[in-house]
């Protein structure tokens, strides 16, 4: 039991409360872990693998995961750190974005210790008067208590009454689901302990919750996030996945092996030693790389990846593989500007002329200084925007 919980509490933020975990585990039995993901994105990155990970070490021990997939609950939009109401999404979204779910977390999970849930199964079936009734077992006094909702009601922002309702009804998930272990970030601990109430009060012995860190994104300040153009995808090309990771500091880079590497602490503490006493972080940050790839996509992908990066950045060759398209053409050529916007390399043609000017775009591997060029019909270019954005365009007669 001891070493399950020096296994388990790697990494972890905190453990409410750590007695009562210790006497789950002396039980001999397999705990039902509970973790939940709002379908709000198709794609789940390296931040949502922090939680995922840990599942996977219960299931090492022995335990039982329960993946619920908040299809209803992301129709209400968690208001979790918001200052202004969230949009909630449709139904038809919710559906779509949850399909490709399972397939991105098995490349973690072990399926036979999972099972997969949809909170609509239970809350579909819940009626108006039963919500109601749920409602009644929590106060308008408690939820100001929760830091977002207090922030903006003492700034005078609007809330809106169902977002009242996301924190009961994901405490509600975890009666229904007869939780004995729920994990979170740093930024759901209300809505954990909103569970452990609403257990106590159904007669079930309050679950025991478990935060865990929030990932940094790549520029090692804000939380990873899709909206923030600072993330790892779990669906990432391993180039693009090995070039992201070799891009973080060499500060985050420990950061990122506590919270997603398998590796033993003690060989990871080890090399961060090495590296105080003049080793080459690089090498490090290679080992990480290869590791995540290996672990969604294959080993050899991940050798590939470094052949590859090894080749683009250490002796200047353009990768083997990348994007190819054909672009319209326009009767008096194409701008650079808007190609590199069009062929996806930049965001927009004004981050396009500034790449220009910072000498980052390159054709044929040639730097590009003239922001008003001008690409003829007909023409076959392979374009290239800072040190990982590559692409073959054709532009059409």
């Amino acid at each position: 039991m001891q070493d399950q919980l020096k296994y388990l509490s790697r990494g972890a933020e905190e453990i409410l409360l750590e007695s009562e975990l210790k006497k789950k585990l002396e039980e001999g039995r397999p705990l039902r872990i509970k973790a939940g993901f709002d379908p709000t994105a198709p794609d789940l990155h390296l931040g949502h693998t922090v939680l995922i990970n840990k599942l996977r070490q219960f299931q090492d021990c022995g335990h039982e995961v329960l993946f619920l997939i908040g299809d209803f609950t992301g129709m209400i939009g968690d208001p979790t750190g918001k200052n202004v109401t969230r949009k909630p999404l449709t139904r038809d979204e919710v559906i779509e974005n949850a399909k490709t779910y399972e397939e991105q977390v098995f490349k973690i999970l072990d399926p036979s210790k999972t099972l997969v849930l949809f909170n609509s199964s239970w809350m579909n079936a819940m009626t108006s008067a039963e919500l109601i009734q749920l409602a009644a077992k929590h106060t308008v006094a408690r939820m100001l208590e929760r830091d977002d909702f207090s922030k903006r009601y003492k700034g005078g922002q609007p809330i809106a009454i169902h977002e009242f309702l996301y924190p009961l009804i994901q405490g509600y998930d975890s009666v229904a689901m007869k939780a004995d272990v729920e994990l979170g970030g740093t930024d759901q601990k209300f809505n954990l302990l909103v569970g452990r109430q609403l257990q106590e009060i159904y007669g079930q012995k309050p679950q025991v919750v478990m935060t865990m860190p929030i990932l940094e994104g790549l520029d090692g300040v804000q939380k990873m996030s899709k909206s923030l153009n600072n993330y790892i995808g779990v669906a990432d090309a391993p180039d693009e996945m090995f070039g992201k990771i070799m891009s973080i500091s060499d500060e985050l880079m420990w950061r990122y092996f506590e919270l997603l590497s398998f590796r033993p602490i003690e060989e990871i503490s080890r090399w961060r030693g090495q590296c105080q006493e003049g080793a080459n972080p690089k090498d490090c940050k290679v080992s990480l790389a290869q590791e995540i790839i290996e672990r969604f996509h294959s080993s050899s992908a991940a050798q590939k990846a470094l052949e590859n990066f090894e080749a683009r950045f250490q002796k200047g060759q353009m990768p083997e593989e990348m994007d190819e398209l054909t672009l319209a053409s326009i009767e008096q050529g194409y701008p650079i500007a808007n190609l590199l916007k069009d062929a996806g390399l930049t965001g927009s043609t004004s981050e396009s002329l500034r790449m220009i000017k910072q000498g980052a775009v390159k054709i044929d591997g040639e730097k590009v200084s003239d922001n008003k060029l001008h690409l003829a019909k007909g023409s076959e270019h392979v374009y290239q925007v800072g040190k990982r954005k590559f692409a073959r365009v054709k532009i059409a007669i």
